[in-house]
């Protein structure tokens, strides 16, 4: 974690000295000397980290050594922007600026002061280290590192079978069926999932089945080298450490071609570890199979762009007290009646911790097999959650379930482990919504744009969500539009979170209110002065007692960077004035708050990123402030506003995102010079002036739109949204909201379009043909009268929506009947239906669409209800579907 504190500091000091080089005459040399000591000591830091669990002395130097370097940051910044204030304020303030000469003469000084001292710390620090014997290489000579640990710990045997294996029957099934096929000669067959699913007892299952035994030649290339090793003479083996990598390959290759073998390679985590055995595997055909396990989805792709796919699932909950009841029950012949139905009661309710994971599973029954009597069950009870996370400490190869967390966090490259930690400030079934989650990850520093790829043209946002996408693939999370992290790794995160930061400065604070919660935060605490980053997590409905100054002790924040205080909508609050102070900002989020006022002030937060300004209050007026944000990257404003004339936006250069751009209170024209937008939601709610001269300002910019979000408050704005969507050639998801009836004719003509959301468009019955015919269309969202009132029949005809894979249709009340051609939607693998309150039964033709995977129906009628329960007439429409959930719940007002 320390190396992954320094590489940030640097990066950040870096950028922005250079950023606001003029304002750092006078302390340039300490701040480039204080820049060279944190580089000397980066090198350090790859062997320090690995050596934390050594003693509390490692632990105290990478608190201290994070301090330090953040300490520089704050230092750097603040004097940087408060010289920075001072000399852009103008000329009328220009006899005010000559008596703060000798004042800032003074700060110099001070601040030169400062940054020394800070570096001396860093000096010594490093000294300490060397003394130590902490090398500048990764090699140490300490002990076992946890991935050493993992390796030595997982060495398994091939003709060891284990006993007890539970939840594993259909996958072997399922597998075997793939490994016997005749067809795709050298096909590669990998299970992946997270860590603790039991992968490596499933391949041990498939490598001892009884007709993988008879199928293949030899089942595991190092079963047939093992027996050369073993039968070899003295001069044979010599021979063998002789060879080179490249011939050792080449001879297993060769053995490949002549045999017809199953080749397993357990555990493969690494993309470079595949590299480095690829050569014995080239992708040509033999009659051999790879069996290859991983938790990284893109090495599971790797051998084989065809590869079989086996995403491993966890236990479900009987499968889960089966695995346990044989581990720690089954073979006490001594136990009661009684006694057992005490303790299956205690363990039902402790497996829910376990959260189907085969090994934390074992880890709790080997301390429960060690427990006779109810009472001691019952204590193990009480501390399930230290049970868990330290494991029964007797057996070395259980360290406790939290060992599989640790051995994939160990593996994350240095730049992914704060982005891990980071989920460990939200609370448990929180849901994180990865637009937002990204944003605070720039936000927060941790994401630079060096870290892409020399030549790409990827913005921080897109680097962010490319290490989501790591996080996702190596099983420590699970994405969709929103983020989904499982509890268990959500309680490591956390706990492993604070452990990495108790023995320093408090830097982030994730706040959790209960009811009971009579304010925010105290004011006035220590505390408070080191704070970046201020996450607030209210329960609904939270009622503060009093509401007198409730936000005002934000102002001692003197350098937040991170500032999230969202649902606060039980009371009427005001942002205190103050917080135009805070000017180290770069995040700040009241969305859904009830807040009276645009500050004013909030013009001075000029490091600003992110603004999410969605707040309850309908007749908020913003003043003309945010065109002082330069910075900003992100700005939603509320859906209700006025201001006094026009908001200037022009001057916001870096601004990706602009939500709620109402055409009455900005000037459309502004866009134009808005050259990195990518996402624009447009409110037209008078008719624009000089259209053409609108567009051709704008077009450059909107040709970059990838998704333009339009609504329509005026009939008479229809054409002129029409022109706006054509404008926009590069989008790849669109939302239409407002009377339209046709659709722009261009718009099969834009080939990136995969997501299309049409909201009370009233839209003619055929312009469903032209829905249909888009050839890349993924997600497809029909809400409330997308088509008009009188339309009673949808029609899905046969080859229509050819990639649509996802489809939404809510709220379509005036629909009758719905038809669903054989051929339509082939690719179709998640359809939702929700609140049509005139279908009366589902199309036929769903029982053509065999890659459906998940059917949700909600707020249907009985009737419909009736027809498809499991002994219902229509059930045979869509038996075929693995996931089906089927709510009947009261119709929305709209439906009487």
């Amino acid at each position: 974690m320390a190396e992954a504190v320094v590489s940030f500091v640097l990066e950040s000091v870096r950028d922005f000295t250079i950023q606001e080089a003029n304002f750092f005459s006078g302390v340039s040399r300490q701040v480039e000397a204080a820049q060279t000591e944190l580089l000397v000591m980066k090198r350090f830091l790859k062997d320090l980290d690995s050596r934390q669990g050594e003693d509390a002395t490692v632990q105290i130097w990478v608190a201290q050594i994070r301090d330090a370097a953040y300490d520089l940051e704050d230092v750097i910044e603040t004097y940087g922007l408060k010289v920075a204030s001072k000399k852009k304020r103008g000329v009328k303030n220009i006899l005010r600026r000559f008596a703060c000469i000798f004042k800032e003469g003074v700060d110099r000084y001070k601040i030169g002061n400062e940054i020394e001292n800070i570096t001396t710390r860093i000096s010594d620090l490093r000294s300490s280290l060397q003394k130590y014997n902490i090398k500048q290489t990764r090699e140490s000579s300490g002990g076992e590192s946890s991935l050493q640990l993992h390796e030595r710990l997982r060495r398994s045997y091939s003709h060891v079978v284990e006993r007890d294996v539970v939840g594993l029957e259909s996958n072997v099934e399922e597998l075997v069926m793939h490994l016997l096929k005749d067809e795709n000669r050298h096909r590669v067959v990998s299970i992946w999932g997270m860590g603790g699913l039991g992968k490596t007892t499933l391949a041990r299952q498939l490598y001892h089945h009884k007709e993988v035994r008879q199928q293949f030649q030899e089942r595991n290339v190092w079963e047939g080298i093992l027996f050369e090793v073993i039968s070899a003479t003295k001069e044979q083996k010599q021979e063998m450490k002789d060879m080179t990598d490249d011939e050792i390959a080449k001879k297993l290759f060769r053995v490949l071609q002549r045999m017809k073998c199953l080749v397993i390679l357990d555990d493969i985590w690494r993309i470079e570890t595949w590299n480095l055995l690829k050569a014995a595997f080239p992708n040509v055909e033999t009659e051999s199979t790879i069996l290859l396990t991983t938790r990284n989805q893109k090495v599971a792709t790797l051998p084989n762009r065809n590869a079989c796919l086996h995403e491993l699932q966890p236990l479900n909950d009987n499968e889960s007290w089966n695995l346990l009841e044989k581990k720690a029950i089954s073979e006490r012949a001594d136990i009661d009646l009684g006694m057992y139905t005490k303790k299956r009661e205690l363990v039902t309710n402790m497996l829910r911790h376990c959260k189907g994971l085969s090994l934390a599973i074992i880890v709790l029954a080997e301390v429960l097999a060690r427990k006779n009597t109810v009472r001691e069950w019952e204590i193990v009870h009480e501390n399930v959650y230290e049970y868990i996370r330290k494991g029964i400490g007797h057996e070395e190869e259980y360290e406790g379930a939290s060992w599989v967390l640790a051995l994939s966090y160990d593996d994350l490259p240095y730049h992914l482990k704060p982005c891990f930690l980071y989920l460990g400030h939200y609370p448990e079934d929180c849901i994180i919504l990865v637009s937002t989650l990204t944003k605070l990850w720039v936000a927060e520093g941790l994401i630079f744009l060096r870290q892409q790829r020399h030549g790409s043209e990827k913005t921080m946002e897109d680097i962010a969500h490319d290490c989501l996408s790591e996080l996702v693939e190596r099983c420590l999370a699970k994405e969709e539009s929103f983020l989904q992290i499982n509890n268990s790794l959500q309680e490591n995160a956390s706990s492993m979170a604070a452990e990495a930061t108790q023995l320093g400065k408090i830097r982030r604070l994730a706040i959790y209110l209960d009811e009971n919660a009579d304010r925010l935060v105290s004011s006035r605490d220590e505390t408070n002065l080191h704070v970046r980053s201020l996450l607030y997590f209210l329960p609904q409905g939270w009622m503060p007692k009093s509401i007198d100054g409730l936000l005002s002790p934000l102002k001692d924040f003197k350098v937040l960077r991170v500032l999230k205080v969202e649902g606060l909508n039980e009371v009427e609050v005001e942002l205190p004035s103050e917080i135009g102070n805070m000017v180290h900002l770069r995040f700040l989020s009241v969305i859904n708050c009830n807040i009276k006022t645009f500050p004013p002030s909030l013009g001075n937060l000029i490091c600003l990123q992110s603004l999410d300004f969605r707040v309850l209050n309908e007749d908020m007026v913003i003043p003309n402030v945010i065109m002082k944000m330069k910075q900003l990257r992100h700005l939603y404003l509320p859906w209700r506003y006025s201001a006094k004339g026009k908001l200037e936006l022009s001057t916001l250069g870096y601004l990706q995102t602009l939500d709620y751009l109402s055409s009455e209170y900005c000037d459309l024209k502004d866009v134009g010079r808005l050259t990195n937008l990518r996402k624009l939601t447009i409110k037209l709610s008078t008719s624009l002036q000089n259209m053409e001269e609108i567009l051709k300002s704008t077009g450059s910019t909107l040709n970059h739109i990838r998704s333009p979000i339009v609504f329509m408050n005026n009939n008479s704005c229809e054409e002129q949204a029409m022109q706006i969507v054509s404008s926009c050639r590069g989008i790849y998801k669109l939302m239409l909201k407002g009377s339209i009836a046709e659709l722009p004719k261009e718009l099969h003509n834009y080939p990136n379009l995969t997501k299309l959301q049409l909201w009370r468009c009233g839209l003619k019955e055929n312009q469903m043909g032209i829905l249909e015919k888009l050839p890349n269309l993924t997600t497809l969202n029909l809400k409330s009268q997308a088509f008009k009132e009188n339309t009673k029949i949808l029609v899905f005809s046969k080859e229509g929506f050819p990639s649509l894979q996802y489809l939404f249709v809510n709220g379509m009340f005036g629909i009758t009947e719905w038809r669903v051609e054989e051929g339509a939607m082939p690719r179709l693998c998640r359809l939702n239906i929700t609140y049509c309150s005139g279908l009366t039964t589902l199309p036929d033709g769903l029982r053509y669409l065999t890659n459906l995977r998940k059917l949700t129906i909600r707020g249907m009628r009985r009737e419909l209800h009736s027809r498809i329960e499991e002994d219902g007439e229509d059930f045979y429409k869509i038996q075929h579907v693995p996931s089906l959930l089927i709510m009947l719940t009261s119709y929305p007002l709209s439906f009487l």
